[in-house]
């Protein structure tokens, strides 16, 4: 493909190689053809090639947006209302990572495909149609053997990638965790409403010695940022009785939590006290306005509905 700077440019601005190729295989018929000749037959068996249709090719990500696939397919299956995307890739040189580059263009197929509102990925098949002086092509198509050991990047790349479950490891595994052991604790069990019966088992791991002071105070920056515990303060005064090596900066925080406790405290009473304030002004003023409408012979249905008073507060108005 034509390159600048290193990227190849959008549309048929291409070599004349590749601005024939993609004139021709744009076209549905030929497309049609060219799958039923180049499809491996396992795949064409699955697919209803005369559901073929053309898709964008610009739709990898912003970081890649210039370095997009030549020609996208989407087609039915045959087995139901899945969809497969052919993917068409036109070289006239050999690259020696040919394989990744399909690979990557595969994926941002697939999540386009997701952002378009589908929950399953769909099959992306890459073709990669060579036509270059150098025959035959030279280069591997598995991206897999692009690495130093190809055997292990099969087994780390086809098979389910690690997850460490955190909310089914028991706590006496997580003990023994090393310097890990304070934040998976944490991180297991930051949704409960109480973590007291949490103190002696965290004070263990940290007398430890796993973790600085600096390291202690950001896990309890963590634990009031994201935690739901109602009894934060009390917690960590707590864990300062039974850490002494911390106690200082632990009751610093337990203080700091309390005093911001106060001044919310505070706050929020003026600004309730602000707004009743504002609701008696108003409704004194709608008292006054009721009072002169009455005087002036209005009725009190209409009185009640142009000033949102209740009977009750009409009582209280002598006239």
């Amino acid at each position: 493909m034509a390159k600048t700077n290193g990227k190849r440019q959008k549309g048929f601005s291409g070599t004349p190689h590749d601005s024939a190729f993609k004139w021709f295989l744009t076209q549905p018929d030929i497309a049609k053809d060219f799958m039923a000749l180049h499809l491996p037959a396992e795949l064409q068996s699955i697919c209803d090639l005369n559901t073929l249709k053309l898709e964008s090719g610009s739709f990898v990500e912003e970081s890649l947006r210039l370095c997009y696939s030549d020609i996208l397919y989407s087609v039915k299956t045959t087995e139901g209302n899945g969809y497969i995307h052919v993917l068409i890739e036109h070289q006239s040189t050999p690259d020696r990572h040919m394989g990744f580059r399909l690979l990557r263009y595969a994926v941002a197929a697939m999540q386009r495909h997701l952002d378009a509102g589908y929950s399953q990925l769909p099959l992306v098949i890459p073709i990669l149609f060579y036509t270059g002086r150098q025959s035959p092509y030279p280069y591997s198509t598995n991206w897999l053997a692009e690495f130093d050991n190809p055997a292990l990047a099969e087994k780390i790349y086809t098979a389910s990638f690690a997850l460490v479950d955190v909310t089914v490891i028991p706590d006496d595994d997580i003990m023994s965790h090393r310097s890990m052991a304070a934040l998976t604790l944490l991180q297991k069990h930051i949704y409960q409403r109480d973590l007291i019966d949490m103190v002696n088992r965290l004070a263990d791991v940290l007398l430890n010695g796993y973790l600085t002071g600096q390291q202690l105070v950001s896990l309890i920056n963590y634990l009031i940022q994201a935690g739901e515990a109602s009894n934060a303060k009390i917690f960590i005064r707590e864990l300062a009785q039974r850490l002494p090596q911390h106690k200082d900066e632990l009751m610093t925080i337990a203080q700091q939590l309390e005093q911001a406790g106060i001044e919310k405290g505070i706050e929020k009473g003026i600004q309730l006290g602000e707004q009743r304030g504002i609701e008696k002004g108003r409704k004194e003023e709608a008292l006054k306005i009721a009072q002169a409408m009455l005087k002036n012979g209005l009725e009190r249905a209409t009185i009640l509905k142009l000033t949102d008073l209740t009977e009750g507060d009409l009582a209280q108005i002598h006239h």
